[in-house]
């Protein structure tokens, strides 16, 4: 088999995912410097220019999956996702990374990304895992709400914050998109 794409463009009603790329910055950093997306995460501080560029946005260039959330609408960027951790042995890959501009939340545009994301995934992955902070109730509750179940968690640590990882689990066959 060979690997999947994962960093495909997806196009849904109102967004369009695709690749992220370096030139995305400076409109990627516009949609995450609201410190509400990040207060329940465990690394808070993403809000700011220099932890946003360091801790977040060089990383997703790097890892080969990320994606620009972009509305439609207007071409605005209002977020960012990603798929990481491709296992083929299992099948299965993560989703995560997930963050969109607050003037998003809770109008179906998280649930519209990740059904694109879930249906791209479930055409290479039995699986699809989500790692999540004990603290970020928004996050565990999306996921919850597509079906996925807590598997297990772990003590984790970023800078220098000790947190606690849950890794939830979304199969194929229990998908409810």
């Amino acid at each position: 088999m060979s690997a999947p794409d994962l960093q495909p463009t997806l196009v849904g009603p109102t967004i369009t995912l695709r690749p992220l790329h370096p030139e995305d910055f400076e409109a990627l950093f516009a949609a995450a410097s609201d410190p509400k997306i990040w207060e329940q995460h465990p690394d808070s501080g993403r809000y700011q220019r220099e932890a946003f560029e360091t801790r977040f946005f060089h990383g997703a260039i790097a890892s080969g999956g990320a994606l620009a959330v972009i509305d439609n609408r207007n071409g605005i960027t209002i977020g960012s996702s990603r798929f990481y951790e491709w296992d083929p042995a299992v099948p299965s890959v993560c989703i995560g990374y997930t963050f969109l501009a607050t003037a998003y939340w809770g109008d179906g545009t998280n649930t519209e990304m990740k059904a694109l994301m879930l249906n791209h995934a479930y055409g290479f992955a039995d699986s699809v895992w989500f790692h999540i902070g004990d603290s970020n109730m928004r996050s565990r509750k999306a996921v919850e709400k597509l079906g996925a179940g807590l598997v297990k968690s772990e003590p984790a640590e970023v800078e220098g914050k000790p947190f606690t990882k849950l890794y939830y689990r979304l199969d194929r066959h229990a998908y409810l998109g």
